[in-house]
């Protein structure tokens, strides 16, 4: 009578270098045609030797080699198990400084890559060198949470009271860990200094147009007058037509 198979895994892993985990089939199962592990659906390596024995090595265990781990076995059908990597959250600030407009909605962004999923979420405000929690919903103050993601968005800006420093905390089974934003918020004209800068240039140079087309005109009269103004005509007699009268008159 066959049984279905058992599979012994190793212990799961939460720290440590060049970290071997396995899996190993007993009982009674049909004839092994090869080895695959997995991770999030990725196959990371694979064989095709009939052992009852597979191992992996995870040379790191961070938060990047954190996760779910699947051993299978090329029966048919396929069977396989689960190892698990797990450490503590390593939390990132998708940026470490914000800008923001006075007046507007600031959104601080951190995010978890490490395995288990987030539990909790936390923001603090610093001030003067102490962590003040955030709640939600107070205030200008709404958290929105998802997983290994959060956003703290801080309505209507005001210059005085919210730039500084807030922190990101994040809780799963095997700890807590955290990050730090650093939020500026500028005054509403800001935005408008490169306009108005390109606007002065062009009144400058305007100006400056002007005034030497209005220095350069008066000269520019004087040389025409000189160089293409007809002769005078003379007051003095005309002694040729003088003459012409007298010979007529003779």
């Amino acid at each position: 009578m066959n049984t279905d198979p058992s599979i012994v895994t190793s212990t799961n892993v939460t720290s440590g270098s060049a970290v071997v985990i396995f899996c190993n089939i007993s009982e009674y199962q049909p004839p092994i045609q090869g080895h695959a592990w997995k991770k999030g659906g990725k196959i990371l390596t694979s064989d095709k030797e009939a052992s009852d024995f597979t191992s992996y090595t995870v040379e790191e265990v961070n938060a990047d080699s954190s996760g779910v781990y699947e051993c299978v076995f090329e029966t048919n059908p396929p069977v396989s198990s689960f190892v698990y990597v797990t450490v503590k959250p390593h939390v990132m600030a998708y940026k470490k400084s914000e800008h923001g407009n006075e007046g507007d909605t600031g959104v601080l962004v951190c995010k978890c890559n490490s395995y288990p999923p987030v539990n909790q979420w936390t923001w603090y405000k610093v001030n003067n060198g102490v962590s003040e929690p955030i709640v939600n919903g107070t205030d200008q103050f709404f958290i929105k949470s998802s997983g290994n993601k959060t956003e703290l968005r801080i309505a209507n800006l005001d210059m005085e009271k919210d730039p500084g420093d807030y922190l990101c905390n994040a809780t799963n089974e095997l700890g807590t860990s955290g990050a730090q934003v650093g939020l500026r918020v500028r005054s509403r004209l800001a935005a408008l200094w490169p306009f108005l800068g390109i606007v002065a240039e062009v009144l400058i140079l305007v100006t400056i147009i002007f005034i030497y087309e209005k220095r350069r005109k008066p000269d520019e009269v004087l040389d025409d007058d000189d160089g293409g103004s007809a002769p005078l005509k003379s007051n003095a007699p005309n002694h040729k037509d003088k003459n012409v009268r007298q010979r007529n008159a003779n």
